[in-house]
């Protein structure tokens, strides 16, 4: 089955109309960071011949929700997949996690967990985004989104400043200030 996959993702990534024009990155899953593609690994044949930058995605799905929100399961090999991730030309990673309410316990464990994933990645040597998405279903959106804001800017402030790190967030009255 997963030969399958590959062979999809292998056309649309050869296919013509994927190219550089319009596509800056793509994320790849663990196990095709491992395949080829026309005798190049999947990350090589991405930045070689297509100009796009290769990302990883490293997060193993989500815990239950707690406190409002859903950290990343944990990550125990991070150290070995990072390892790889070397070996195969990766530039950056990619996490996710998810917030449903504006709770302050959990909007700061989501931070600190992004951060703390995002510091050990960027110390490995890679750009990693960090993405703490607000739930667009969440009944206290806004007000979770004042908390996120807030507390990605208590980390960033502690941040050195020799760490690279992207952050993708959707909050359209704070997108100014975020860029600033």
């Amino acid at each position: 089955m997963y030969d399958l996959i590959q062979q999809m993702r292998s056309r649309v990534i050869t296919s013509k109309s994927f190219t550089s024009e319009h596509i800056l990155g793509a994320i790849l899953f663990e196990k095709t960071m491992d395949r080829k593609i026309d005798d190049l690994y999947t990350a090589d044949y991405l930045w070689e011949k297509k100009r796009i930058v290769p990302f990883l995605k490293i997060d193993n799905g989500l815990d239950a929700e707690n406190n409002g929100v859903q950290l990343m399961k944990p990550i125990p090999n991070l150290d070995v997949l990072l390892d790889r991730a070397q070996d195969r030309n990766i530039f950056g990673t990619k996490m996710r996690s998810v917030i449903h309410e504006a709770n302050g316990d959990g909007i700061r464990a989501i931070v600190e967990q992004q951060f703390e994933f995002g510091q050990k990645i960027s110390d490995a040597g890679f750009v990693p985004i960090l993405e703490p998405e607000i739930d667009i279903r969440s009944t206290s959106k806004r007000e979770a989104e004042e908390m996120l804001v807030a507390e990605i800017g208590n980390h960033l402030r502690k941040l050195d400043s020799s760490k690279n790190i992207m952050l993708k967030v959707s909050i359209p009255q704070y997108q100014e200030h975020m860029t600033s």
